[in-house]
């Protein structure tokens, strides 16, 4: 018989309605929502409750997330899987750049390039994932992340290109 069958793990997993974030997003600028969120104000996204990570820091061009790993988050061989770190970076990444938005202007991403340094374990400890705005432009935004431990050790790196929806007739060009 195998271990699982012997020592079975269970995760539950629950989250609000994410149309009731989405509504609020539209009302509020991207700095004034992303902290309302970490406030517990407004529900964060179901991927985040999923994923389970949060953010801790909210500030105008700069976002942290912290992610404590588990063995849920394994792949086949035995260590954390890289869409943990990707996902992390990608939100970090994305809210900076949306804590720079005003009300009704929305992103996605358009690239996303991650960097791994060093493989993450279920006792690797909490780890913190940075995202910070290089650029933001009128139709075009950019962003760096770093994702380390307590201790300051990186994990990876990497970088955003994501989309901006301006309203028609914002006059926004690049």
């Amino acid at each position: 018989m195998s271990e699982q069958a012997v020592n079975p793990r269970t995760r539950t997993v629950t989250w609000r309605d994410p149309r009731e974030g989405a509504s609020a997003a539209k009302k509020m600028s991207g700095l004034e929502y992303l902290r309302a969120i970490q406030k517990g104000e407004l529900p964060g996204p179901p991927i985040a409750e999923l994923m389970g990570f949060s953010p801790v820091e909210v500030e105008e061009g700069r976002v942290v997330f912290a992610v404590q790993p588990g063995e849920h988050h394994y792949n086949p061989i035995g260590m954390v899987h890289g869409g943990l770190a990707a996902t992390l970076m990608d939100s970090a990444m994305g809210c900076a750049i949306h804590t720079m938005l005003p009300m009704g202007v929305g992103y996605t991403t358009l690239e996303l390039h991650v960097n791994y340094v060093k493989g993450v374990a279920h006792d690797s400890g909490q780890l913190f994932c940075k995202g910070e705005v290089i650029h933001l432009g009128g139709r075009v935004a950019t962003a760096q992340g770093r994702l380390v431990d307590a201790q300051g050790n990186l994990y990876a790196h990497g970088t955003t290109t994501c989309m901006i929806f301006r309203p028609p007739g914002s006059g926004a060009k690049e």
